[in-house]
């Protein structure tokens, strides 16, 4: 047997053997993989960090198979219940572990698995796992957020080539990545959702661009990508043409779920704790009563959070209540970062850390936190798809 044989299967056996643990045994496992395995000097980062500098990190989840906890265990995943996902997710966050590009991870690979071609399962899915290709998604556009629907990119077919041309915005660590994942317009005369297909396009194909964009934080997480006559094999499209729509909202039921996890509002909240014993008004009376309703908030919602997780775990589809979830948790990401700012006094103006310590960065959260009602669908439109789909109220 190779040496890579070798370590799959024994990374297999570790992996039997974590799924066989109860809840607290697993928890008890994954915080001490985090304290062999995690860079003392990458917890809690006040950034989103770029793949050069998690990249090592990366590699070790990819090592141990431990990169998908998701993913189901034919295709590489660690396939963990939804109740371990949640501790999974929230030992990590907990750790200060900081968020590695993961758009292969959680949106496309759900995605391929469920719509992919054979070969393209084959071919992507464990060059995703290994950290070979790294993901961006080419869906919002200068006039199409929110209604996404309306985008403009067109593809146009030639012979065994899409020929794509257009632009994408507020695209998450393009500079990091090598492939992007594009909705286009493939028929301008189709109904605006009925007209779209879904490709897979190597960020290095001829006529792409990308730009970074500077965020309020001073961070070029953001950027611009342009398509200038990019020609895109015809095996890259997922699913069937004009047929994309129906799985980009597949995946942004992914995306809402993975928003709607507990994980910001748990970051907030733990932070939140380490800045009022920092101030030394965690005994106030107004302090006590803030904190503990935080805390209820976050409970529940984690309650609500499994109940979506385990629909994934079994197999169902996402209805459009999943975006009760991202409702839920990016206003409740954004009270506990408001309260930061609101007892953070002069120090609420420092993009920095506070006295230099890492975990208090009151300023920081909050400018983070205030994008979340915007990404993924802003709140608005989420209330008119739980309004329209959910309640069955008039348009």
């Amino acid at each position: 047997m190779s040496t890579a044989a070798a370590n799959q299967a024994q990374s297999a056996t570790q992996l039997d053997e974590l799924n066989a643990l109860d809840d607290e045994a697993f928890r008890q496992q994954v915080r001490a993989f985090l304290r062999t395995h995690y860079p003392e000097e990458l917890r809690f980062p006040v950034k989103r960090l770029h793949w050069a500098q998690i990249k090592p990190w990366y590699l070790t989840l990819s090592r141990h198979g431990w990169v998908a906890p998701g993913w189901a265990r034919e295709y590489g995943g660690m396939g963990l219940s939804a109740a371990k996902q949640i501790i999974y997710m929230e030992e990590f966050e907990s750790y200060g572990v900081a968020r590695a590009p993961d758009m292969g991870i959680v949106m496309l690979g759900p995605l391929l698995i469920r719509y992919g071609s054979e070969a393209q399962k084959q071919f992507f899915l464990p060059r995703i796992l290994s950290g070979e290709h790294i993901w961006c998604q080419g869906y919002s556009e200068p006039n199409s957020g929110s209604d996404l629907a309306s985008l403009r990119t067109e593809a146009v077919q030639e012979g065994d080539h899409w020929v794509v041309n257009g632009q994408k915005t507020w695209t998450t660590l393009a500079t990091d990545a090598n492939w992007i994942f594009v909705l286009v317009r493939t028929d301008r005369g189709a109904k605006k959702q009925e007209g779209i297909s879904f490709l897979l396009v190597p960020m290095d194909s001829p006529g792409v661009t990308v730009r970074p964009l500077l965020n309020l934080d001073l961070h070029d997480e953001f950027c611009e990508v342009f398509f200038d006559a990019v020609k895109v094999p015809c095996d890259n499209l997922v699913g069937q043409v004009n047929h994309g729509w129906s799985m980009a909202k597949a995946l942004l039921g992914f995306e809402r779920i993975f928003i709607g996890s507990p994980k910001q509002s748990a970051y907030a909240l733990k932070r939140l704790l380490a800045l009022v014993e920092h101030l030394g008004i965690a005994a106030e009376p107004l302090c006590v009563e803030r904190v503990a309703r935080f805390r209820m908030e976050l409970e529940d919602h984690t309650l609500l959070y499994e109940t979506f997780a385990e629909r994934l775990k079994r197999g169902e589809s996402l209805g459009p209540d999943v975006s009760l979830l991202k409702i839920n948790q990016c206003e409740l990401y954004q009270r506990i970062t408001e309260y930061m700012l609101e007892i953070a006094g002069e120090h609420a103006g420092l993009l920095e850390p506070i006295d230099g310590i890492r975990d208090l960065n009151a300023a920081g959260l909050f400018l983070q936190s205030r994008v979340t009602t915007i990404y993924g669908g802003s709140s608005e439109i989420q209330r008119n798809i739980l309004a329209k789909h959910v309640l069955d109220l008039p348009g």
